[in-house]
């Protein structure tokens, strides 16, 4: 049996200009960037099940002292059947070559994009 290899994930915002180690590209927001067209995201994939639900996001607000209790909601979220599967196939392709995941959000610390790269990292 061949060792896997660790994930190769980097978090980037979609807005940002594409670059060619980027490798696979994948939006993980649940609604499409303001402003960005679709030739210009350069996406591979478009993975809109592995955001917070519409009721999470609502609730968390995008609010730094919710950061904590919003993690811990979206953690389970991602515990469901469909969630798990995208989340397996994101890490096959991590394991396979470098991993972009593309966001909208602004405050990257406070958002799902740090919560969903420790769960491709701990699969």
């Amino acid at each position: 049996m061949t060792p896997s290899h660790p994930p190769d994930v980097q978090v980037k915002r979609v807005y940002d200009p594409v670059s060619p180690d980027d490798g696979t590209r994948v939006l993980i927001d649940r609604l499409w960037p303001r402003g960005v067209s679709k030739e210009r995201a350069t996406l591979d994939a478009w993975e809109k099940e592995l955001a917070p639900s519409t009721e999470l996001r609502h609730w968390y607000d995008h609010d730094p002292d919710r950061y904590e209790e919003f993690a811990e909601r979206y953690r389970h979220e991602l515990t469901g059947p469909e969630r798990t599967a995208a989340l397996d196939r994101l890490r096959a392709v991590a394991r396979a070559g470098r991993l972009t995941l593309l966001t909208a959000t602004k405050d990257l610390p406070h958002g799902h994009v740090r919560v969903l790269v420790a769960a491709l990292e701990q699969g």
